[in-house]
């Protein structure tokens, strides 16, 4: 049979990707150790199943349910996003910074500087609660060479506007934040020829990674000044609701509820993240897939208020509107996640570039909206970079 999706993310399997052909029975017994709910085959590149069971498309489900979860209105921010972003990305380079001295230290056997990580995490803390869409729309920025350290600070920053959106206290979302930022610090124990493989991880280096959530709890319990929220969230990120995850296999409530929020913010980051193993997702297919995954792999109702947050269409979206147009989305409206502004700059009519023009999808016919989405589009179907249109005209 041919594997078009294994259930799970693809960071709680083996195999160098989520869709392949099954060759071996080394692969089968592989492939039902992971004790997903569900795995979907392709038929049309394998051999069916026989007597296949009835069942609901879930691209028609899942798209009902993105669509009620859009009738919700988001948290509005007390400063715009133009006035925020050039202190987010001041203060995403310092805690990008960060990270790479704590990896490059826990490599060395040396301590954390918990002071240093401290103020960063502050100053992810204030830029969050002035307009949190500024620095999480810099974590759509990827770069395959430094992954692991923009990963930590991605999380970082989702974890603690997660926080802020569900109505948590500034002192969680600190401790969340220095959660998010240090979660990967057992990775440092990794070799890099392992963290960094293009192939297919054999089952050995692959117990290897499953290593790195306790190597990263030992190390931050051995720090002074490293609390129980980061220590859980370190040790837990990679625990699922259903018993699949690692390393302690802990199901249901016996997560808490930040691990369980880490949980779906770093899967959100790592598969919308180019890797030399694993091209990113787009954020809006990212998140209908983790609303499928939420059945068995996270929490129904955190992946929910996750999908508020993040927005239906997050920045640097590419999206189709119902003029037949290309553009993508520069800011999310304040309140509804249906009607960002978009910067559109193709005619898929005409199939060609167009003037660049800023388009409110809140407004009216002649305010300088009146259109809407109609999907959620691939740059490599339209053979078009939206990144060079995020920066204003």
């Amino acid at each position: 049979m041919f594997v078009a999706d294994l259930g799970c993310a693809w960071l709680a399997h083996p195999f160098a990707r989520s869709s392949f052909l099954l060759r071996t029975d080394a692969d089968v017994r592989r492939v039902r150790a992971l004790r997903t709910a569900a795995v979907t085959i392709d038929c049309a590149r394998g051999e069916d199943v026989l007597a296949p069971p009835e069942f609901e498309a879930p691209g028609v489900s899942t798209e009902a349910r993105i669509q009620a979860l859009a009738a919700q209105p988001a948290l509005p921010a007390p400063v715009s996003l133009a006035e925020e972003v050039s202190n987010a990305t001041a203060v995403r380079r310092e805690a990008g910074e960060v990270v790479r001295s704590v990896m490059q230290d826990a490599r060395l056997g040396k301590a954390v500087e918990v002071g240093r990580v401290a103020a960063v995490v502050e100053d992810v803390t204030t830029s969050i609660l002035r307009n949190a869409s500024a620095l999480v729309s810099l974590t759509r920025i990827k770069s395959k060479d430094g992954y692991t350290f923009n990963h930590s600070v991605s999380v970082c920053a989702l974890l603690v506007a997660f926080c802020r959106s569900r109505g948590m206290d500034v002192g969680t979302m600190y401790e969340a934040g220095i959660g998010g930022l240090l979660h990967d610090t057992g990775k440092a124990l990794i070799p890099d020829a392992i963290l960094n493989k293009p192939g297919r991880l054999t089952p050995e280096e692959f117990e290897i990674v499953r290593r790195h959530p306790r190597d990263g709890y030992d190390i931050l319990r051995q720090t002074r000044g490293i609390g129980p929220v980061p220590l859980d969230i370190a040790l837990h990120h990679h625990e699922r609701p259903d018993g699949t995850g690692y390393p302690e296999r802990q199901r249901g409530e016996q997560l808490s509820e930040l691990s369980r929020m880490a949980a779906l913010v770093d899967v959100y980051d790592a598969i919308t993240s180019d890797r030399c193993y694993h091209k990113g997702m787009p954020a809006a297919e990212a998140l209908r897939k983790m609303l499928e995954w939420s059945t068995s792999q996270f929490d129904q109702g955190l992946t929910h208020e996750f999908i508020r947050l993040v927005g239906i269409y997050p920045l640097g979206t590419l999206v189709l509107l119902e003029s037949g147009r290309l553009g993508v989305v520069v800011e999310p409206h304040p309140v509804s996640l249906l009607t960002p502004k978009v910067r559109v700059f193709f005619s898929t009519r005409s199939g060609t570039y167009i003037q660049p023009l800023l388009v409110d999808l809140s407004r009216g016919v002649g305010l300088g909206g009146a259109d809407r989405i109609i999907s959620a589009e691939s740059a490599q179907k339209w053979r078009v970079d939206p990144e060079r249109f995020m920066a204003p005209a």
